[in-house]
């Protein structure tokens, strides 16, 4: 894993020329991709998945599970294969509703749509921001890949959202998907 100082320091050696020496995005292996239920997952998880194959690393999709409560509301989404619920037959409550389930079928789904059997998939629970990082020190992730999905995009993540709170406290690159307007059908 290599730090954010250093590729910094690649980067700009590379755009300098100083000593021809150039960045050289093999050296990120590993690529941590935080989805959500959210319908702009969809440009996330493409644009993520883009990117990583072009340094041919391993991608691993992370979904952090969140309160039962919200899971009741995924019905609605349609987003790379995955319908929400995919057993509509019985009634789904806050105490019947399985979110670490749910969210695997997403995450299965969601690999499937992309079209590559090599990608592993993670959850983990707890506070989203916390949870990401604690994914990418776990994998040892030289990179992770989010969306944000703020209306004001700069003035929303210097105020505490996930983002930010990633941004804030992780010490290797981040690349930040803005999902303004984006919906997929």
């Amino acid at each position: 894993m290599i730090s954010r100082k250093t590729f910094l320091k690649r980067f700009l050696k590379g755009i300098e020329g100083s000593n021809n020496t150039k960045y050289q995005p093999e050296e990120m292996k590993k690529i941590l991709i935080a989805l959500d239920f959210d319908q702009s997952a969809q440009s996330v998880a493409e644009k993520g998945f883009s990117w990583a194959k072009t340094m041919k690393a391993q991608i691993t999709l992370l979904h952090v599970l969140a309160d039962p409560q919200d899971y009741l509301l995924t019905n609605h989404v349609i987003i790379m294969g995955f319908a929400g619920h995919l057993d509509t037959s019985e009634k789904l409550t806050k105490e019947t509703i399985d979110p670490q389930k749910l969210s695997q079928q997403f995450l299965d789904k969601s690999k499937l749509y992309l079209g590559d059997n090599r990608i592993q998939t993670l959850l983990e629970k707890g506070d989203c921001a916390e949870a990401i990082l604690k994914a990418a020190n776990k994998i040892s992730a030289d990179a992770i890949v989010m969306g944000s999905h703020s209306r004001k995009w700069f003035e929303n993540t210097t105020m505490g959202s996930v983002t930010e709170k990633v941004l804030q406290n992780t010490t290797i690159p981040v690349l930040i998907i803005p999902t303004k307007g984006q919906r997929n059908s």
